[in-house]
């Protein structure tokens, strides 16, 4: 296992067993294991610049240092995958016809973060977030706001996310630290913020994150 950053995946080329599939673009993880389910990848030119969702459980193999990622698909799968509009919440029905398509069992019915532990009814995934979309939020400790969420750090086995990022640039300069996501109590859409079961003062003497610590 190794720890990755979320933000350094996006422009990684995503290749089918036959051939190009396109870049990694964005991913969507769930609030609630923490877990990346879908990397969101551009095709580019090939597939009329459709975006398709590619799950890390195709991963055949990974590339670190050159950047790009096999994947057990073949560019026919993809093209007959169901269409999907990133620009709206992903609905259930959709990831339960992605699933099927693919002959996957769906994550919420698995084991280990590969298992959701909330039934909702709701017909969206109200646990479903976009890497680009949380990145920048501002960060709400408990007792004031500290910095903003800088990027996530998942480990490259389970695609688990096991740190947020914080940037504290504000208060002390230069300062990044880590924080495991079981600290995350809320995350506020609409004021684009994130509340941390943390003080201040903890986050600023907590681990300063070292970039050389990830492995490319």
């Amino acid at each position: 296992m190794v720890i990755r950053s979320v933000i350094d995946l996006n422009g990684f080329g995503i290749h089918a067993a036959d051939g190009d599939i396109g870049m990694v673009e964005e991913l969507y993880f769930d609030d609630v294991t923490w877990t990346i389910r879908y990397l969101v990848v551009q095709t580019g030119g090939w597939l009329a610049d459709r975006r398709v969702l590619i799950s890390p459980m195709s991963v055949r193999e990974a590339d670190w240092q050159n950047r790009c990622i096999l994947m057990s698909l073949t560019q026919d799968q993809v093209r007959h995958s169901p269409n999907v509009d990133t620009t709206k919440p992903i609905s259930r029905q959709y990831e339960t016809e992605f699933h099927q398509h693919y002959g996957w069992d769906v994550y919420w019915l698995g084991r280990g973060v590969w298992e959701n532990k909330y039934r909702s009814e709701d017909p969206q995934n109200p646990h479903l977030r976009s890497t680009k979309e949380v990145i920048g939020y501002h960060i709400l400790a408990n007792d004031g706001e500290i910095g903003h969420a800088a990027d996530f750090l998942f480990d490259d086995e389970s695609w688990q996310i096991r740190y947020m990022l914080i940037d504290t640039i504000q208060w002390w300069f230069g300062k990044k630290v880590i924080v495991s996501p079981t600290l995350i109590k809320a995350i506020f859409w609409a004021e684009r913020q994130i509340a941390v079961d943390l003080e201040r003062e903890a986050i600023k003497t907590g681990p300063e994150f070292d970039p050389k610590t990830l492995t490319k």
